[in-house]
Formats: C-alpha cells, structure tokens, sequence
C-alpha cells in the first residue's frame, strides 16, 4: 500500500490541463462492445480504473491498440484503438472476470452493450467507492422494459432476451449509469424507445454523440427526454473525451486553499455547468480566459451569503445542479473562508464521514448527521496542521491531499491507490506546480 507525504504551506503557480474526463470514460469504453468495427477514443487517461476497464475488456477478447506515447500524456492523454470483432462470452462465467469485474464499479456497463448486441450478460456485484447504497435497479428495470430477463444468483446478476423491443419508461431516478446502460440497450431494440426522467450529465451527452456517429438514431441529447429509434448494427467511430470535470473543481479548490495562483487549460467551459458559479459563491475568484479557467492568488474568500442575510448551503443535485463528486472539495475549500456554509450532500449517506479528519488538523466543522455539515472558515488565520490520515474514497482523498497542501508542517495519507484510482499521475502534476509531495511504497 503506497502513501503521499506531504509538506505543506507551499504556493503554488502554473499551468495544468485536466485529464479526459474519468466517468464518460467508463461510458464510451464499454460502448465498443456494440460494433465489431474498430473505434478510436482519444484523451483517455491514464488512471486505476479505466485501466482496469481496458484490462476487462481484453479479457473479453476485445482487440486493443495504444495509438500514441505518454510523450504529450499529461495534455493530450492516451489515445487507443479497440475493435471488438471476436467477443469470447464465456469468458462471463470464468473465476478472473468476476474477479476483475468486482473490483470495479464501472463493470456495470458492459451488460448493456452485451445484452443488445449477444442477447445476455452476466455480472457480479460491482466494487467502487465505499460512501453509501449505490442500487442498481435503474439500470434492471429499464432492461427489462426493453424485454430482456434479469436474475440475481451467486452475488451477481444474469440478464437475458431474446428479443428486445422498444418502450417507454420513465426512470425511478435520474441515474447516470442506468441511463447510459439502458441507452446502450435502446439503440439496438426494434421500434422506439422514449426515456424520460433520463440523466442529462455532459457524459450521457458524449455518449449519445458516440452512439449517433455510429450510426444510432438518439434526438433529445443534452435533456431528460430522449427517443431512440432502434437500429441493427452499429459502426466504428472516432471520439474524444471531454475534460474532466471533476478535476477542474478540485484545482479550482486547491488553488483557493493554498492562496496560489492557477491557470486550468483547455476546461470545456460549456460542459462545466455550475461549478465555477458555486466556487465563486464561496468567495474564490474564477476568471474566463477563452476555454481557460484562471484562478488568481487570493490572501482571503468570504463566502456569500443568501439575499435575506441567511447562511449559504451547497448541495448536491442532478445535472444541471451541481455534481456530488465536488461536495468534497466544496467542504474543504470552506475550511478556510470567511463565513460559514452547510454543506448537504443528498446522495450519498457516508461520503462526509472524512471530516473527522479535517477537524484532526484544525477545522471547524460540525457534523449535524450523514448527510449535513456546517463548516466555520477559519479565514486563514489559523493554518491547519499535518497529520497522518487514510483516504477513503476518491473524492475524499483528493480533498484531504487540498487540505494537507495547505497544511503547517507534513502530513502522510494513505490508502492512495483510492486516490490514483481517478487522478492522473496527480502527485507528478503537483511537483511541476510547486508542491512538495512525495509517493512512499
């Protein structure tokens, strides 16, 4: 198990670029199950969990090329070649795929493409981040609308159809995965399909724009409304992915924690939705440039309060609100603002349980039940201080990494492999912006 050291108290000043955006990724990937055809997905990076992902569907007999070198991977990520021309089912029931598909969460979304293109799936119960009930039923009952079969045995699911025929449904939950699986099912159903209550995140956006240059028919892209005329085969496609988002709110939050000055490159602006306004909200300055975000050294942020003198609450929401992958980096960067703010995380019942942590290093934060915390900024007149902690989750982690760089003296984290399962060669990237970080094995 690898550990990050770090020295705090370091500003930081540059240039970084976000890597291709983690969970589209895990979206398109399985989406070259759906055609025999060679597709080119470009800016994928070079992470724990989609690496996992390509090693999954190698072991499926999935053909994969790396097309370029790391030369440039820290700005243009990997680009690879897959052409799934000679899928091996029984692979499904062998011991090492439901070893790797378990330690992944994204294993998931293999089931759709299989089911519309083979006519069955089989996939055993999905690890992922620990922060709450994750439940699947989403994407299952949408797969059974479209006429397939779904049983559970032996801690996994099994789903088969003979025929599967477009329906209209409307989704119990606005379910990200779930959309994108049903999606991939839908595409290749006979007549029309219609979801409502779909997930509209920027990654069912690049998917449906993926699925519509192979040749499916998808109107409605980009709302909660989408029609999906069935087709018989799909074709091979080049795509690219978009910046990760979610990379793009946590530097905002670094920069704002460690008082530097930060220019994030090539964000895809139109993709971002409500992060920069939220991190304004907290006081952060957040220029455009372009498709450049700039954030500019800031000795003090106070956060805003509501039109009738109330305290500020950020929570989470579906696309269009704002992501729960950032309620993490949203609480730390509150650390150190002017004001108070309730942090309200709706989603998920364990991901605030990491701020024990942070009060171990000197915040002020009250925790009012797993969903709830308020958060006291101490407005940069009491510097945290380092202590050796564990990352939990992804998310988590990163936000314990903000905190830690602003830190007085050193701190250690462990459990890092959480941490690389959804940044790119994160503590490579900080040392060419000024941090002091060290990896330990």
């Amino acid at each position: 198990m690898a550990s990050f050291e770090i020295v705090g108290g370091h500003k930081l000043h540059g240039e970084i670029n976000p890597q291709g955006a983690k969970n589209e990724a895990l979206q398109v990937l399985c989406a070259v199950l759906l055609t025999s055809e060679k597709i080119q997905i470009d800016n994928i990076p070079d992470i724990r969990d989609v690496n996992k992902l390509i090693d999954l569907l190698r072991l499926l007999g999935v053909k994969v090329t790396r097309t370029n070198d790391d030369s440039a991977l820290l700005t243009q990520g990997r680009s690879y070649e897959f052409q799934a021309d000679e899928v091996n089912l029984d692979v499904l029931e062998s011991e090492e795929f439901s070893r790797q598909a378990t330690a992944l969460r994204g294993s998931i979304m293999v089931v759709g493409p299989l089911l519309a293109r083979y006519g069955r799936a089989v996939v055993p119960q999905p690890g992922g981040d620990k922060i709450g009930r994750r439940r699947l039923d989403t994407h299952f009952l949408g797969m059974e609308k479209l006429g397939a079969s779904v049983s559970y045995r032996r801690g996994g699911y099994q789903v088969e159809a003979t025929k599967l025929e477009g329906s209209y449904m409307l989704l119990d939950e606005a379910s990200v995965t779930g959309t994108a699986n049903i999606i991939m099912v839908a595409v290749m159903a006979q007549g029309t399909t219609t979801i409502m209550n779909a997930a509209c995140e920027p990654y069912v956006y690049q998917l449906c724009k993926m699925l519509n240059r192979m040749g499916a028919h998808i109107s409605g892209v980009g709302s909660n409304l989408l029609t999906i005329e069935g087709v018989r085969e799909l074709h091979g496609c080049q795509h690219t992915l978009l910046p990760d988002m979610i990379e793009v709110g946590s530097f905002i939050g670094m920069a704002a924690m460690t008082q530097s000055d930060l220019t994030i490159r090539n964000v895809g602006l139109e993709h971002l939705g409500l992060i920069p306004q939220v991190f304004r909200r907290l006081g952060i300055e957040v220029w455009q440039r372009g498709d450049d975000l700039i954030v500019p050294a800031q000795e003090h942020y106070e956060i805003e309060r509501f039109m009738d003198g109330s305290i500020m609450t950020v929570s989470d929401a579906p696309w269009p609100g704002f992501t729960p992958d950032l309620i993490s980096i949203a609480l730390v960067v509150a650390i150190q603002a002017k004001g108070s703010v309730l942090i309200h995380q709706k989603m998920f019942e364990s991901r605030l349980f990491f701020v024990d942590k942070l009060i171990d290093m000197g915040a002020q934060i009250i925790l009012c039940d797993p969903h709830r915390a308020t958060v006291i900024g101490l407005n940069h007149e009491h510097r945290l201080r380092g202590v050796r902690m564990s990352s939990p989750d992804i998310r988590a982690g990163v936000a314990l990494l903000i905190a830690a760089l602003s830190a007085e003296g050193v701190s250690r984290i462990d459990n890092i492999e959480q941490i690389d399962r959804g940044y790119q060669h994160i503590d490579d990237r900080l040392r060419k912006l000024g941090a002091e970080i060290k990896r330990i094995d």
